[in-house]
């Protein structure tokens, strides 16, 4: 089994939505709580960086058992949490074999998905493990060979790594995750899928 360790990206200030994604209701818990929940199934150290409303989230997930980490720069965008965090995550932990990076906004991911993920990864190692909607979208979650953590750490402005994956097309492999991988920044968004759960 890989030594993999779990990014949780949940900095953003959620401004399509009018208010913190991240506290948002669900399952009886909070959407942050429920992704958080979701990942340490997995039994990976999870990592969570914040941003935007930092001291209101962590008051609702500081007992669990997890490493958070506030990007003061969290304005600059997703790249920059990336980043942010796995220096974060290296200076704690030299050493691991791949991090997995999550979003916090993708409430329908499973545990059984995530896995699929990580058995992928097993296979070689050496592989960007890619998600994939049924509309043949590929993003995150994204769980990357420690050979690109130096590309991850160079990561700036709000374009994640979607460039890192594109140039890499030949060494990535694709995991259906169909409705999965949905994710909700609107209110109407929100509406719609919290009717489903």
């Amino acid at each position: 089994m890989s030594n993999v360790k779990i990014l949780l990206l949940a900095a953003g200030s959620s401004s399509r939505m009018g208010r913190p994604k991240q506290l948002l209701p669900w399952r009886n818990t909070t959407l942050i709580e429920h992704q958080i929940n979701i990942l340490l199934a997995l039994n990976f150290p999870v990592t969570v960086v914040l941003g935007a409303y930092s001291n209101e989230i962590q008051e609702h997930i500081k007992m669990k058992p997890i490493t958070i980490f506030t990007n003061r720069n969290w304005k600059d965008g997703m790249g920059s949490s990336i980043s942010f965090g796995l220096v974060e995550m290296l200076k704690k932990t030299p050493t691991f074999d791949g991090v997995c990076v999550a979003l916090v906004d993708q409430p329908l991911l499973t545990k059984s998905f995530l896995m699929k993920m990580i058995d992928s990864f097993n296979v070689t190692g050496k592989h960007i493990i890619v998600s994939s909607s049924k509309d043949n979208i590929q993003g995150p979650p994204v769980l990357f060979p420690s050979v690109y953590f130096n590309e991850l750490i160079k990561l700036k402005g709000d374009f994640g790594a979607k460039q890192l994956i594109r140039e890499q097309a030949n060494k990535i492999k694709l995991v259906f995750g169909g409705d999965e991988l949905i994710d909700i920044d609107t209110q109407e968004e929100y509406n719609k899928f919290f009717d489903k759960i």
